[in-house]
C-alpha cells in the first residue's frame, strides 16, 4: 500500500509539473492567439517587472473592419463573465460614469452592473451588457464599432481600476489588456491610437499591435485630463503640462511639441477641435473659457462663464467650430459664439496644418487673420465695457449667448447635434435636447427629455 500511495504521489507532482510547463508554454507563445484566458492573469502579474504590462496579438484588427454597435443588439458571452439576461431593476442600478463617443452621435454609460450604449439622433439604447462581477468606472467607445476600453470600477470583483480592457464586443472577448500599478484616471481612443492617462503620466499605444510609442509626464492629473483629434489627417493631443495651469500640446504628426500657460489655476478642462488646430480650456476656478492655436500658442478668444467660481464639467465645441458649450455645477448649460476660424461641416473634408492655406498665412506672419472670422452672432457684453482697462476686467468680458438651466444636484456634459441643437446627458440618467436661436441667443428650448436609466426600450 505504501509503494502504490508513493505512485500516486509521484504521478500526482508529475501532473502539476507538466501542467506548469504548459503555461510557460503558452506563455511564450501567447502572440500566436488573440485572447487570452483569465487563468493566467495571477501568473502574468507575477512576472510583471515594469509599470506596465501588455497583452496583445499578431491577430488583432484594424477597427474600422468590426461591425457597429447599431446592430450589435445581441448579448453574447464572453471572457466578461456570463451576462445577467434578464434586466436589473431601475432602483438596483447606479450610473457611475458617461461619456460620448468621438463625433457625440453616442454615448455610453457605465453603470454598478456593467453599462449601456445610446444613440443620441433619435434617442435609443443600442446595448447593453449586465454582469454579475461588478461595473465599469469608464467605457470608452471608438466612433460607432463594438470596439470598447473598459475599465472596472473599484466595486468590480473581476476587473480592477488598474487594467484596460480592449474589448471586442462582436467577437465578445478581450484583444488586448493593459495593466498599471497605479488606478486610470481614462482612456482615450483614435482609429490608429490608444491613450491610457495615469495621474502622472501618459501612455500612448500603437491600436493595431498595442506597443508602446511614447510616454508623457504630466503634473498630478486625477481628472484624467486629456484629448486628441480624431481627423485622420493629423495626431494632436492635449494634457496638462508640468507647470500649473500649463497645458502641453503634441502634434506628433509634425513632430512639433508646444507649451501653452493657459491659466493661473490649474486645468480643469480642455478640448480640441476635430482637426486639433485650436483648443479651448478651463481652470479650477472656472469663471473663463480660452481658446488658442495649438501650432503656436496665440490665445485668440476669452468668454465668461461667470464671476463666482465652478466646477467645469466638460467644454463642447460644434463642428463647424461656431459655437461653444460649457456645462458647470451652478446648473447652467452657456453657450458661446466663436470669432474662430470656421471649418466644414464635414470634418473629413478638413485640411491638414500642411495644406490648409489660413495655417500657412498664421504661420508665416503674426496675423490671426487667417484664425479669426467675423461672427454673425455675438457674446453680449456689459454696458460698461466702453470703460476696458478702468473697471474690472469682467465688466469688459463676452458672457454667453445663449443658456439652459438644469438641476444643480448632478453632474452633466453636453455636445452639439444637428444645427442649433445641443445635447445633454447627466450622471443623474437624464438626457435633453435642446435649440437655441442662433440670432438672438437667450434662454434655450427643450424638445426633447428621457431618464434613460428607466427607460423600457431596451435594444432588441
Amino acid at each position: 500500500m505504501n509503494t502504490e500511495k508513493r505512485e500516486q504521489k509521484f504521478g500526482r507532482r508529475l501532473i502539476n509539473l507538466i501542467t506548469r510547463a504548459l503555461r510557460l508554454l503558452f506563455q511564450r507563445c501567447i502572440s500566436c492567439f488573440i485572447w487570452i484566458p483569465t487563468t493566467f492573469d495571477r501568473f502574468k502579474q507575477v512576472l510583471m517587472t515594469m509599470s506596465s504590462t501588455v497583452s496583445t496579438s499578431q491577430g488583432f484588427l484594424s477597427p474600422a473592419r468590426h461591425g457597429s454597435f447599431e446592430s450589435s443588439n445581441v448579448l453574447a458571452s464572453g471572457s466578461l463573465g456570463q451576462p445577467e439576461m434578464e434586466s436589473n431593476g431601475s432602483n438596483e442600478v447606479e450610473l457611475i460614469s458617461v461619456s460620448w463617443n468621438q463625433d457625440y452621435g453616442c454615448f455610453a454609460a457605465g453603470t454598478s452592473h456593467g453599462f449601456r450604449i445610446y444613440n443620441c439622433e433619435p434617442f435609443k439604447e443600442t446595448f447593453r451588457r449586465d454582469l454579475k462581477s461588478g461595473g465599469f468606472k469608464i467605457v470608452e467607445m471608438l466612433f460607432r464599432c463594438n470596439i470598447l476600453a473598459l475599465v472596472g470600477a473599484d466595486a468590480n470583483s473581476q476587473y480592477p481600476p488598474n487594467k484596460v480592457l480592449i474589448w471586442d464586443d462582436h467577437q465578445s472577448r478581450c484583444v488586448g489588456e493593459f495593466s498599471f500599478r497605479s488606478e486610470v484616471r481614462s482612456v482615450k481612443l483614435r482609429r490608429d491610437r490608444i491613450v491610457v492617462v495615469l495621474e502622472h503620466k501618459l501612455y500612448v499605444y500603437n491600436f493595431m499591435d498595442l506597443k508602446l510609442l511614447h510616454q508623457i509626464e504630466t503634473l498630478g492629473n486625477p481628472r484624467g485630463l486629456c484629448c486628441l483629434s480624431h481627423d485622420s489627417n493629423t495626431f494632436v493631443l492635449a494634457c496638462p503640462g508640468l507647470h500649473r495651469g500649463q497645458v502641453r500640446i503634441e502634434h506628433f504628426g509634425l513632430n512639433v511639441m508646444k507649451l501653452i500657460n493657459a491659466h493661473d489655476s490649474h486645468i480643469a478642462c480642455l478640448t480640441l477641435t476635430m482637426d486639433g488646430l485650436l483648443l479651448a480650456t478651463a481652470s479650477t476656478r472656472g469663471t473663463l473659457i480660452r481658446i488658442f492655436n495649438t501650432m503656436d500658442g496665440t490665445r485668440l478668444q476669452e468668454v465668461r462663464r461667470g464671476v463666482d467660481r465652478a466646477e467645469i464639467y466638460g467644454i463642447a465645441l460644434s463642428r463647424n467650430v461656431q459655437w461653444l458649450a460649457v456645462s458647470s455645477d451652478k446648473g447652467t448649460v452657456h453657450i458661446f459664439s466663436l470669432r474662430v476660424r470656421v471649418a466644414g461641416e464635414d470634418s473629413s473634408s478638413c485640411l491638414s496644418p500642411a495644406q490648409d492655406p489660413a495655417f500657412l498665412e498664421h504661420n508665416s506672419s503674426s496675423s490671426l487673420d487667417g484664425l479669426i472670422s467675423p461672427s454673425t452672432s455675438v457674446n453680449p457684453g456689459s454696458s460698461l465695457s466702453f470703460m476696458r482697462g478702468v473697471l474690472p476686467r469682467y465688466f469688459s468680458s463676452e458672457w454667453s449667448f445663449a443658456q439652459f438651466h438644469l438641476p444643480e444636484d448632478a453632474q452633466y456634459i453636453a455636445a452639439f447635434s444637428s444645427q442649433n441643437t445641443v445635447i445633454i446627458v447627466g450622471v443623474n440618467g437624464s438626457f435633453y435636447r435642446c435649440s437655441f436661436d442662433p440670432v438672438h441667443g437667450g434662454q434655450m428650448f427643450q424638445r426633447e427629455y428621457v431618464r434613460f436609466l428607466q427607460t423600457e426600450s431596451r435594444p432588441r
